[in-house]
């Protein structure tokens, strides 16, 4: 199985990171450093974080990361038991939203956030989904915080892709990425502080 490492690489091009069956696209930072501190302690402090629930194998699961979902519209929708309903959006993630929607040229309805207190605290292989979703739509992923390791997955070659995510920076996926990889966010001892990832997405209203 095929192992590649692409957060060795500084300065790296707005190339696609993916081989085959998708795009993933890696701006870099697109917020200086003292614009993204001031960001990440906004969020950390005014976001309404709530630790997500589902149910799986007929037991209620909390995980150790905190949630929060805003968009343009109060909409809900439903998984593993649980309704969710979006809130909405805060004086400053509407700026970050259209310096992410200038960095990347799309536009999005909504913003699924995922606050990790530390490297003990990560996530699983999976894809996003959702029939909420708009069909092979945009999904831009801002770091704000500790870098950490995120990695693809193919779902049938089982090929495997590593980028490192610095503080300010921006993750562009789009097209067939979901519907053919998995990706993740694996935990580590080596990062003690917190980071804050704000994923813009395209909802059907």
């Amino acid at each position: 199985m095929a192992y590649t490492d692409l957060f060795e690489n500084d300065e790296m091009k707005l190339i696609n990171l993916l081989p085959h069956d998708g795009e993933a696209y890696y701006h870099g930072q697109i917020l200086d450093v003292g614009t993204a501190d001031r960001y990440l302690a906004q969020c950390i402090s005014q976001l309404s974080w709530a630790h997500d629930r589902a149910f799986m194998f007929g037991k209620e699961i909390v995980t150790q990361r905190k949630m929060a979902w805003y968009a343009d519209e109060p909409v809900s929708y439903t998984y593993s038991g649980y309704t969710k309903t979006a809130l909405v959006w805060p004086d400053f993630l509407c700026e970050i939203k259209q310096q992410v929607e200038s960095s990347s040229g799309d536009t999005f309805n909504s913003c699924l956030c995922n606050f990790y207190s530390s490297g003990d605290e990560g996530m699983g292989w999976h894809s996003d989904g959702e029939k909420e979703l708009v069909e092979d739509g945009v999904i831009g992923s801002l770091t704000l915080g500790s870098a950490r390791k995120f990695s693809f997955k193919h779902k049938v070659t089982g090929e495997r892709l590593s980028l490192s995510l610095e503080h300010g920076s921006l993750l562009i996926m789009k097209g067939s990425t979901q519907k053919n990889w998995l990706h993740s966010l694996p935990k580590t001892k080596k990062v003690s502080d917190p980071r804050v990832n704000l994923t813009f997405r395209q909802m059907r209203f």
